[in-house]
C-alpha cells in the first residue's frame, strides 16, 4: 500500500535508516580550508564487484606460479607497456592507457573474511569492529556506523539543484534485514544516504526511473493533490514523534517529491535517449546499462554513483554462489563464459564513452570489491580441487583508478609470486578511500561526535599521491 498508494520513493533509503535503530541526528560536516586543494575530480563512479573478484585471474596474473595457483588465463598486452590483463578482457586491454592498477590492497587481518565486514571496510574505509566478528554475515547496518565514503563526499560537496548528491543502482546488497553494512550515511544521518535507483535485470532498460515511477496515469500536475495521500501515514507516525530521525525522514521524502515533480528530472533517467549504438556497446544487461546511467548522472553533475554488480540467479548452481563474483566453484568456467565477458564489455565503454564526452578527466571510476579470491585453487566447500573454485581471500586484492586526476597506463604495488601477499607498497582500503577523498579534492572532513567534540571522518588512512 505504501508504495502504490503515497509512492514514498525513498522508502529504500528512509526507512532503511529507520529500521537499523534510533538514527543519529544529522549533521552537517565541513571542511576546513587547509589543507584542501582544488578538486580534480567532479565526481566518481564505485564499480564494485560484489562476491569477491579474483584478482589472480583478471588483473594480477602469475604466469610463472605452479599450476595449482595461476590457473588456465593467459595475459595479454594492452595499450600500456605495464600492464597485462586476462585474455578475456580484451576490450579493456584497448583503454589501459587510461587505468592504474593498484596491487597488494590488503586487509592486514583486521577483516574477518565473510561477505558483511569485506563490504564495511572497503565502502568506508574503516577496519571493522568486533560485532563483525561475533555476528559475521548476520550483522545489520547500525546507526552509529561510520559512513560511506559516497555519502562523505555529497555531505560537503555543495547541493545539486535537482538531483541526488550520492545516487546507488541497480540494488542494494543484500536481502533485507542482513544488508551489507557500509553503503549507508549511518552516524552522518540518513538525509546523506544514497538514493537507490532500482532495476529490474529481465527489463534493464526499465529502470530510467524505477524508485521515481509512480504508475500510469499520475503526472506531474496531479503529484501535488496525490501528495495529501500521505495522512495516511499519520497514524504510524504519532508513534515515531519521540523519533529524532523523523526529520531526516521528512527530508527523504520531500527530496522524493521533489524528484518526481521537477521539470527535466527524468530525462537524466531516460537511457532511451542513448542511441542503440550506444546501449550496446555498453551491453544491454542490468550491470551495462547501470554503467551507461552513471555517464548520464556525472554529465548531469552528481557527484558520486555507485553501481552495485547485480547478481545472476541464473549462476548459482554453476558457480556454487549467489550468482556473483563469489566463485566458490567452477570459478574459471563462470570467469570466461559469464563474468569477464560482461564486465570487460561494459567497463571498457564507460571509460570509452566518458573520454569521448570528455569527462574521464573530472571523473574519477573506481574498480574495487570486497575482497580477493584466494590464490591457491580448490574450495573445500566446492569439492576442493575437482570443484575447481576459489575460496574468500582478504590478505591481497587489486583496485582500479581512472580518470580524475589518476595517471593512465601505470601500475602501483605488487603482489607476491603467488598473489597471496602484498610484496611492494602495501595498502589498506583505508589508503584507497582516502585516494578517492584526495582526487575529489576533499582532504579533512570535520563532524562533532554526540559530547560535540570535533573528529576528522578522514583521520586513517594515507592518499596514494603517486598515482596522480
Amino acid at each position: 500500500m505504501l508504495n502504490r498508494r503515497t509512492f514514498l520513493v525513498a522508502s529504500s533509503v528512509g526507512y532503511a535508516g529507520l529500521k537499523f535503530g534510533k538514527p543519529a541526528a544529522a549533521q552537517q560536516p565541513t571542511q576546513t580550508d587547509s589543507p584542501q586543494r582544488p578538486a580534480a575530480a567532479k565526481s566518481t563512479i564505485l564499480f564494485f564487484l560484489c562476491g569477491g573478484a579474483s584478482h589472480i585471474d583478471t588483473w594480477d596474473l602469475k604466469p610463472n606460479a605452479p599450476d595449482s595457483y595461476r590457473g588456465p588465463f593467459q595475459p595479454i598486452r594492452t595499450t600500456s607497456a605495464d600492464i597485462q590483463l586476462c585474455e578475456h578482457l580484451p576490450l579493456t586491454a584497448k583503454q589501459a592507457h587510461h587505468m592504474a592498477l593498484v596491487h597488494g590492497v590488503t586487509d592486514g587481518g583486521k577483516a574477518t573474511g565473510d561477505h558483511h565486514a569485506g563490504y564495511y571496510y572497503h565502502l568506508t574505509g574503516k577496519a571493522p569492529d568486533n560485532t563483525f566478528r561475533t555476528q559475521g554475515n548476520d550483522r545489520r547496518p547500525y546507526k552509529d556506523d561510520w559512513p560511506f565514503v559516497g555519502s562523505v563526499i555529497g555531505s560537503v560537496r555543495p547541493p545539486h539543484r535537482s538531483l541526488p548528491q550520492v545516487i546507488t543502482l541497480p540494488h542494494q546488497p543484500s536481502r533485507a534485514p542482513y544488508t551489507r553494512p557500509g553503503q549507508f550515511a549511518a552516524r552522518l544521518g540518513v538525509s546523506h544516504d544514497p538514493f537507490c535507483l532500482k532495476n529490474n535485470p529481465e527489463i534493464p532498460l526499465k529502470f530510467m526511473a524505477p524508485t521515481l515511477s509512480v504508475g500510469s496515469g499520475l503526472n506531474a500536475g496531479r503529484l501535488s493533490e496525490r501528495a495529501t495521500l500521505r495522512d495516511s501515514l499519520d497514524l504510524a507516525r504519532r508513534e515515531l514523534d519521540s523519533n529524532p530521525g523523523i526529520q531526516a525522514y521528512d527530508l527523504q521524502k520531500q527530496k522524493a517529491l521533489s524528484l518526481l515533480s521537477a521539470s527535466g528530472t527524468a530525462d537524466a533517467f531516460d537511457l532511451k535517449q542513448e542511441s542503440q549504438t550506444t546501449r550496446q556497446r555498453y551491453g544491454e544487461t542490468v550491470n551495462g546499462m547501470s554503467l551507461l546511467m552513471t555517464r548520464r548522472l556525472v554529465q548531469a553533475g552528481v557527484p558520486f554513483v555507485t553501481v552495485f554488480w547485480k547478481y545472476d540467479e541464473g549462476l548459482k548452481d554453476k558457480c556454487k554462489s549467489a550468482g556473483s563474483w563469489d566463485t566458490h566453484g567452477n570459478n574459471f568456467n563462470c570467469l570466461k563464459a559469464n563474468l569477464l565477458p560482461e564486465f570487460d564489455r561494459c567497463y571498457s565503454a564507460l571509460l570509452e564513452d566518458l573520454s569521448q564526452h570528455n569527462l574521464l578527466d573530472d571523473t574519477l571510476v573506481v574498480v574495487n570489491s570486497e575482497m580477493g579470491r584466494k590464490p591457491k585453487i580448490g574450495d573445500p566447500r566446492s569439492g576442493g580441487i575437482s570443484g575447481a573454485g576459489r575460496d574468500h581471500w582478504t590478505a591481497c586484492q587489486s583496485v582500479l583508478l581512472a580518470g580524475g586526476g589518476i595517471r593512465g597506463g601505470q601500475v602501483f604495488g605488487a603482489s607476491d609470486k603467488f598473489a597471496e601477499y602484498p610484496d611492494q607498497h602495501p595498502v589498506t582500503p583505508s589508503d584507497i578511500a582516502k585516494t578517492i577523498h584526495h582526487s575529489m579534492g576533499i582532504e579533512e572532513v570535520i563532524v562533532e561526535d554526540n559530547q560535540g567534540r570535533p573528529y576528522d571522518l578522514l583521520a586513517e588512512g594515507k592518499a596514494i599521491k603517486e598515482l596522480f
